[in-house]
């Protein structure tokens, strides 16, 4: 039996269909793939993944490929050129011309051709050039992206040390909220009951609301760098990043061998400036091959047609066919080739220069980086002794204020100095680490 109300709900169901498909795809592309989400990774998962997703490392990656089918590209030519051609033309008004005083029509009325021709170069400075320096193009490509790759895992590892950094300052805070809300708790307590004035609650409520502020004020740097984190690393931005970390490990990582020497040869910087080097003195060679003649062999082999009726066009061929060489001797070009030989060797001087430059920046860096660690480890080692001072300060004072034998005030400084030398100690853990990376950078420790 018929029924319209079941084909009404039907008609609905596919008009709704399209809908709700294009509604589930939108979704799904506004979601991150589970697979590109890390779960409380650690230092090394976020590099790694970092390694595989950040654009500059596969763009870097993409110019290596790239430079690798252009060389594939410049070395076909020295196999042999090879090319066919086919053809066919019909001659509406055949050429005439009076012989004899009669008038002769030249040629048939459809003509056709198969060709097939061949070049092979024997020399040539272009293809030779692309032969002797394939491998040093392929090398300096390969070290551009290892380039990339330092850059972004110093980045990175900086900007997870400085995750980390404010994640502790948040927790500091929170502690120091709940800490003071119990000194203010007892404060107030003391001044209802009538040993303290209320100049005590007041200092416990300025600095309880100082405590919140500052709080705030790392969640929110904190989101920020969370935010920098995930650009880093290539991470998508509505992808969630709780980094796992421990702080006894942080404070294992900080040690560094201080007598270690540099050696430029292990930087990557200099490396591409030692390949750019040859490379260049390739082209020295390039500009002298300019007096070296260039010497080619080509051949071709023609299957012609003709005939007046083109169903009967293909039944005979003439064949012809012919090989031969060119050699080619540029006499005089007006010294250009001389010009160019002293540009080539101008720049390769320049290089020289440079290279002196780079060693000196170099040795300046790791300089500058070793006092920066030295500096920063010896202000880690004294605030992390602080804060055992300030917090066994903090415990006397608090015990004594409750005794009766101390002002609150004492006890608010003894607060601010623990809060102080926590705060101190974890940016100083977080600088001691950051600059260690920076002197293994400069001893071209960091390699990938």
């Amino acid at each position: 039996m018929y029924h319209p109300t079941q084909t009404k709900r039907k008609l609905i169901h596919w008009l709704l269909a399209p809908a709700l498909l294009l509604s589930v795809v939108a979704r799904a592309q506004q979601q991150p793939p589970q697979d590109s989400l890390l779960q409380n990774p650690t230092l090394d998962k976020v590099v790694e993944y970092a390694l595989t997703h950040q654009p500059q490392v596969q763009q870097a990656l993409a110019d290596q490929e790239i430079t690798d089918r252009i060389i594939q590209g410049k070395l076909a030519d020295w196999y042999p050129q090879l090319n066919f051609n086919a053809n066919y033309q019909r001659n509406i008004d055949l050429q005439t011309s009076i012989i004899g005083g009669n008038p002769i029509k030249f040629g048939v009325n459809n003509t056709s051709s198969l060709q097939f021709t061949g070049t092979q170069t024997i020399f040539n400075r272009d293809v030779l050039l692309a032969r002797s320096t394939a491998s040093k193009v392929r090398i300096q490509a390969s070290q551009n992206t290892s380039a990339n790759k330092i850059d972004v895992v110093v980045n990175v590892t900086k900007a997870f040390y400085d995750v980390l950094a404010t994640s502790q300052q948040i927790r500091v805070g929170e502690e120091d909220i709940i800490r003071l809300q119990r000194s203010l708790k007892d404060a107030t307590a003391q001044y209802n009951a009538g040993v303290a004035d209320k100049t005590d609650y007041k200092r416990a409520t300025i600095l309880l609301a100082n405590a919140k502020a500052t709080l705030k004020t790392n969640q929110e740097m904190l989101v920020y760098k969370q935010e920098l984190l995930k650009t880093l690393m290539g991470y998508p931005v509505k992808g969630g990043l709780e980094i796992a970390y421990d702080t006894l490990q942080m404070e294992r990582e900080i040690e560094l061998d201080t007598t270690q020497t540099l050696s430029y040869a292990s930087h990557i910087d200099y490396k591409l400036m030692i390949t750019q080097r040859e490379l260049q003195e390739a082209n020295v060679k390039y500009a002298w091959w300019g007096f070296i003649p260039s010497l080619n062999a080509f051949g071709a082999y023609f299957m012609n047609y003709q005939n007046n009726n083109f169903g009967e066009l293909y039944n005979q061929r003439y064949p012809n066919s012919y090989v031969g060489a060119t050699f080619s001797f540029p006499i005089f070009q007006g010294m250009k080739r001389v010009a160019k030989i002293q540009e080539q060797r101008w720049t390769l001087r320049k290089l020289d220069w440079s290279v002196k430059n780079l060693e000196s920046n170099l040795s300046t860096e790791y300089t500058r980086s070793l006092a920066a660690y030295k500096s920063n480890l010896a202000t880690y080692l004294a605030l992390k002794e602080n804060v055992d001072l300030a917090r066994e300060v903090y415990d006397v004072i608090q015990l004594q204020y409750k005794s009766g034998i101390r002002a609150y005030l004492d006890v608010t400084v003894a607060e601010t100095d623990l809060r102080t030398a926590r705060i101190n100690y974890f940016n100083a853990l977080y600088q001691v680490l950051a600059s260690k990376i920076d002197v293994q950078r400069a001893l071209g420790q960091i390699n990938y």
